[in-house]
């Protein structure tokens, strides 16, 4: 699988098989993430595998409680197809995986963090991204899971509160990978078209010819 194939087959995935994901499979992607690029090659990322029971039946109760909550922010129709959406594999996924930034970690001695230094967590995005496309070359599914707290979810995890909790994933074998993301297929919210989001020169041009800004 190329890298465009991998990147418009990546789906964001909550169904899973019950079939483990080998150990050789499971280290290939993780050091595709951690080849990630990193500002100042800082490499602010840790990543935590769970594959406990309890734990995970521990970060869902805690899904299920910020689910409900969220719930309540849609009304009519559109909490209707809120309900109806799959959200969480964490269950299901024979892998759940916290992705943690280091903002302070002294790798690459602060190069290009003095203006910016939230692409700490920008980096560590780019991680996440290599993961999850090499998740899919391999035919692996990723779900990201968003609704939790992530202070609470730190406690449960032992995760220092120095650290910024990035990511919780669910890792497994799909059952599919569908066509069209979920969300678009479900009527959620379809994909804006890429013109609508590319200016040139200026914001808000969009003429290619850069006479006329």
């Amino acid at each position: 699988m190329d890298v465009y194939e991998a990147i418009y087959s990546r789906r964001d995935v909550r169904h899973f098989r019950t079939d483990p994901v080998p150990d050789d499979v499971l280290q290939r992607i993780l050091n595709a993430a951690h080849h990630a690029g990193s500002v100042g090659f800082m490499q602010p990322w840790n990543f935590l595998v769970i594959r406990s029971a309890a734990t995970k039946q521990r970060i869902f109760d805690l899904y299920k409680e910020a689910n409900r909550q969220a719930a309540e922010d849609y009304q009519g129709e559109q909490r209707a197809l809120y309900d109806s959406l799959k959200l969480s594999g964490i269950l299901e996924a024979n892998i759940n995986l916290a992705v943690t930034c280091d903002s302070q970690r002294e790798t690459g001695g602060g190069l290009g963090r003095k203006s910016m230094p939230e692409t700490a967590v920008y980096s560590t995005c780019c991680a996440i991204e290599n993961l999850w496309l090499a998740a899919r070359a391999e035919g692996i599914g990723v779900g990201w899971v968003s609704i939790v707290d992530p202070d609470t979810a730190k406690q449960i995890l032992g995760i220092p509160k120095s650290l910024t909790l990035v990511a919780y994933l669910c890792i497994g074998v799909p059952i599919s990978f569908d066509k069209k993301p979920m969300l678009e297929r479900a009527g959620w919210q379809a994909r804006v078209p890429l013109e609508e989001l590319v200016y040139y020169e200026a914001w808000g041009h969009r003429s290619t010819s850069p006479e006329k800004v």
